[in-house]
């Protein structure tokens, strides 16, 4: 057997808290890639965690680590920043202290990773989301932070990440030069837990969940569950369906506050200085009353005698502005689809903007009366389908009334079967004095694909393709509006 750490044969001077990290490790490996891992290694590793005094449940599959710390509560800490990255040092290493760690860190990666085939249950997703939390937890990231979700999407890997600190591996193994770059490991973690994710909601009997009160109430409402409830809406009804549109609302509701917070910094309209100020004691400006009145100070009663007042200029130019949002809602936009539909509902309560909401496939269909209620409006998309966005500028075009107050939002991964007239129409609506701005992705993640045909001609038009965080797209929107 061989030092993993170091690639050489152990002396027989080895600590032998090495070979127990060893065995612990080399469980976790054989059972993330078959099931019938050796049972020496289960003896062995029951027989280190016991001796370490951490409980054997650490090495039974079902149990999940929320139910570990609340049999344990004091392990709690322990698991919080469990691999996140930490200074480095050059001290003696506490070889005791990384057994104990592997021990956590095996039981954090199996619960996680090693999610078997199968149909799944509504309290199996809700166990795994649990745990996929601890894991963000271990990596120094808030649950929900790496899988993009409702708490703002990766903002945890940046703070794990952050002030030049050098990362330390999982094993805690320490030494300079040998630690990987949790800076870039820790993003990339994200997308593979959203896939994971995604997988166990497709494996779900989905519909006997929902008929269930009980089983339902056990749902964590996710960017792939409500995917799959907006695909299957249509197939529910009863109790089912009551439980299904909760779901929606409580995500929909979720996801709006955070957008909320993000929009409502926002002041719509330039400052109208022909418009006089209006001489209320708020709007007085004292700095400005001060400096102008400098002049008639008194040294010898050392008092300022004050000629004219001036206030500050708080009306804002009126003229409405129109914000048309176009989304595609074919299968790989559905998560651009939830955002965008709550993003245009926060908008659309805003003073003097005037918001239009379209969502296409093969047909539009304009969602303008509803746009201010995200959940009606989500509850009649048709996710799925093809794509043709001709039949949506068709029901966009006749909206632009005036080019120059207008911003046309349009959001695709654009692999539409006919390119030439539709990137035509959108040219048309640039030159018109419009903003138009084209978007790849607007999801939580900020992952997406563009069609690279469309991103070239969008760039030599001087409307370069927005995709990433919705972040962005909110702050283009902000900028616009001002």
């Amino acid at each position: 057997m061989t030092d993993h750490t170091t690639g050489r044969p152990p002396t027989p001077e080895a600590d032998p808290h090495d070979n127990r990290r060893q065995v612990l490790y080399w469980r976790l490996l054989a059972r993330l890639f078959d099931p019938e891992e050796q049972p020496t290694l289960e003896s062995a590793s029951l027989a280190v965690v016991e001796d370490i005094g951490l409980p054997s449940a650490l090495l039974d599959p079902g149990a999940s680590v929320d139910s570990i710390v609340q049999r344990h509560p004091e392990l709690a800490a322990e698991f919080d920043g469990l691999m996140a990255p930490e200074p480095e040092h050059d001290g003696a290493r506490d070889r005791a202290a990384e057994v104990r760690r592997a021990a956590l860190v095996s039981k954090t990666l199996l619960n996680v990773f090693a999610t078997g085939s199968g149909t799944v249950t509504a309290g199996q997703l809700a166990r795994w989301q649990s745990d996929a939390g601890w894991l963000e937890r271990a990596l120094g990231c808030k649950p929900g932070d790496l899988r993009g979700g409702r708490a703002g999407g990766g903002s945890g890997a940046g703070a794990a990440t952050g002030g030049g600190r050098q990362g330390v591996s999982p094993t805690g193994t320490g030494g300079r030069g040998t630690n990987p770059d949790l800076s870039r490991l820790i993003p990339a973690i994200g997308p593979e837990l959203g896939s994971i994710e995604a997988d166990l909601v497709k494996r779900m009997h989905l519909r006997e969940v929902l008929a269930d009160p009980k089983l339902a109430s056990q749902l964590t409402p996710s960017m792939s569950l409500i995917e799959q409830l907006l695909r299957d809406k249509d197939n529910l009804s009863g109790v089912a369906l009551a439980n299904a549109k909760a779901l929606i609302r409580r995500f929909v509701d979720e996801v709006a506050e955070v957008l909320r917070t993000q929009v409502e910094k926002a002041t719509v309209g330039a400052i109208d200085r022909s418009v006089p100020p209006k001489r209320v004691f708020r709007n007085l400006d004292l700095d400005r009353t001060i400096w102008k009145n400098l002049t008639n100070w008194s040294p010898e009663e050392e008092r300022l005698y004050v000629d004219r007042l001036y206030y500050r200029h708080t009306a804002r130019k009126t003229t409405p502005q129109r914000l048309i949002v176009v989304v595609d809602q074919s299968g790989s936009m559905v998560d651009s689809m939830v955002n965008c539909t709550i993003l245009a509902s926060i908008f659309a309560g805003l003073p003097k903007v005037d918001v239009h909401l379209i969502a296409y496939d093969t047909q539009a269909l304009d969602l303008t009366p509803w746009v201010h209620d995200p959940f009606e409006t989500l509850l009649r998309t048709q996710l799925g389908g093809g794509t043709d966005g001709t039949v949506a500028m068709a029901l966009a075009q006749p909206k632009i009334a005036e080019p120059r107050n207008t911003v046309v939002v349009w959001i695709s991964d654009f692999y539409e079967w006919r390119s030439e007239p539709l990137f035509e129409s959108m040219a048309a609506i640039h030159r018109s004095g419009a903003k138009f701005i084209p978007v790849g992705s607007v999801t939580s993640s900020g992952r997406g694909s563009v069609n690279p045909w469309f991103r070239e001609r969008f760039k030599d038009l001087g409307a370069p393709v927005l995709s990433g965080h919705i972040k962005k797209l909110v702050h283009e929107l902000k900028t616009f509006l001002a």
